[in-house]
């Protein structure tokens, strides 16, 4: 594939934005790379304030036919802000000058650098909710949010970010602007742009304003971590619980790998002897949410639980999602190298997967742990492991391939929230077909005729089945 030279582009923008472009080595290096895997340089880095100055930035880079990569904060878990052909980054981090929120309509209007966490604080001040909530929600930014379509615990009940943008304002790959839908619950004008863009990886265009849905608060929620000798049970009592009646706001997974690195980590008075724990989240009316912690904590010893611990206050309720979130960076300190995999399955399936996975870490001897969004199928499977030994990363290539297979196998999905990038581009013929395929270059070509808009990402350029992690 045949480029422009970047420092043309670089050379007609200097003077002319408001912070100066990045072309220094060591800053380039710091953009090299995200949460995933692959080193690839930019040419330059720029970093625009306003929707203006990224009309500028494109229209210059269509002009010399310069690629350019999207940004956030880079903890993408797929590859998607990689520049995998050298080009320009923008990153669209420094656009943070709106936090609207209009409690009237139920919407803020945010600019794209704005944190998720930020627009959680802020809609809680009007006694709203802004449902989505990815683990990174501290660093992560709603443009990378809609970029990558993120979801997270709350999903389950929620739904995840697509579900609450309204409307978007997008710098198109041809460097004009384009608003699609707007500040309307309902709007049925035309084609959905704001759903085919959301979760496009910006591939379609650079994100420059979003519109947010926001719903009510829910007056009450009750939280319980309930254990289990065994993995595949936890996966019946999870079967059951969504089969009764219940809809629960959140239902996470950790298995006893995740268990013991988070004692071991940051001490949370974990069971580290269980197999499994499930951490149940259950919201709405106070009467409703005392009578649904009961249920669920019926029916999951009647499955088999040894155990169930209902948080009794606000602060064992944070204590119990404290030790959730530590499951991360807990595991990271089994082995220097982490791989993150989100492979989703129907919820009948969850048992049926959750024994796939015991099945390939046998198969291929590797320590993988086993944690996630499990209510709504959204599993992470986790591998540990040394990019440095060859023979083992080659054994984690093979294991990471037969996960997707089997996630697909099972009517699943290549990924629930952490989008295809350049990691599952190889398998995506695999769920979508090749007239699915087709269709998807089609509208690539529609939006991105040059195709300078993040290229490499989502859609496969040869003929590999298989992962390449080194």
């Amino acid at each position: 594939m045949s480029y422009g030279d970047a420092s043309q582009v670089v050379s007609e923008l200097h003077g002319k934005l408001q912070r100066e472009i990045l072309t220094d080595e060591a800053d380039r290096w710091s953009y090299s790379f995200d949460a995933s895997f692959g080193t690839f340089l930019p040419d330059a880095v720029i970093q625009p304030v306003s929707r203006d100055e990224v009309v500028k930035i494109v229209q210059t880079a269509v002009k010399y036919r310069v690629p350019i990569y999207p940004r956030g904060t880079g903890s993408s878990l797929s590859g998607g802000p990689l520049p995998v052909y050298g080009g320009i980054v923008v990153d669209t981090s420094w656009m943070r000058d709106k936090l609207e929120v209009y409690p009237d309509d139920l919407v803020a209007v945010v600019s794209p650098g704005i944190h998720t966490a930020e627009i959680h604080r802020a809609a809680e001040a009007y006694g709203l909710f802004y449902p989505p909530d990815p683990s990174s929600s501290e660093v992560s930014t709603i443009g990378g949010n809609v970029a990558e379509n993120s979801g997270g615990p709350r999903g389950l009940k929620y739904g995840v970010t697509r579900d609450y943008v309204l409307g978007l304002e997008i710098v198109t790959p041809e460097g004009g602007v384009l608003r699609t839908g707007g500040r309307t619950v309902k709007n049925v004008t035309g084609y959905d742009l704001t759903r085919l863009i959301v979760g496009s990886e910006g591939t379609l265009g650079i994100v420059t304003e979003v519109i947010l849905r926001l719903v009510p608060r829910p007056q009450d929620r009750r939280t319980a971590l309930i254990v289990f000798d065994d993995l595949v049970s936890s996966g019946r009592a999870i079967s059951k619980v969504l089969t009764s009646g219940i809809l629960p706001c959140a239902i996470e997974l950790m298995d006893q790998a995740c268990l013991i690195a988070v004692e071991s980590y940051r001490p949370s008075n974990l069971p580290t002897d269980a197999q499994a724990a499930l951490l149940i989240e259950v919201d709405g009316h106070p009467e409703a949410v005392r009578d649904e912690i009961k249920k669920v904590e019926a029916i999951c010893l009647e499955l088999g639980a040894k155990e169930v611990r209902v948080a009794r206050n606000e602060t064992e309720r944070q204590q119990l999602w404290f030790a959730r979130k530590q499951i991360s960076p807990a595991i990271a300190r089994i082995k220097p190298t982490k791989i993150s995999e989100d492979a989703t399955v129907p919820r009948s399936q969850i048992p049926e997967m959750f024994r796939r996975l015991n099945q390939i870490r046998e198969k291929y001897d590797l320590q993988l742990v086993v944690f996630g969004h499990a209510g709504d199928g959204n599993l992470h499977p986790n591998i540990m492991c040394d990019i440095r030994d060859d023979e083992e990363m080659e054994r984690v290539e093979e294991a990471v391939s037969e996960i997707f297979r089997a996630a697909i196998e099972l009517g699943g999905t290549l990924s629930g929230e952490h989008g295809i990038g350049t990691m599952k581009a190889p398998f995506l013929p695999m769920e979508i077909g090749e007239i699915g395929l087709d269709m998807t270059r089609r509208i690539k070509a529609a939006f991105d005729p040059l195709n300078i808009m993040n290229p490499g990402k989502i859609i496969p350029n040869n003929e590999r089945n298989r992962v390449v992690l080194r």
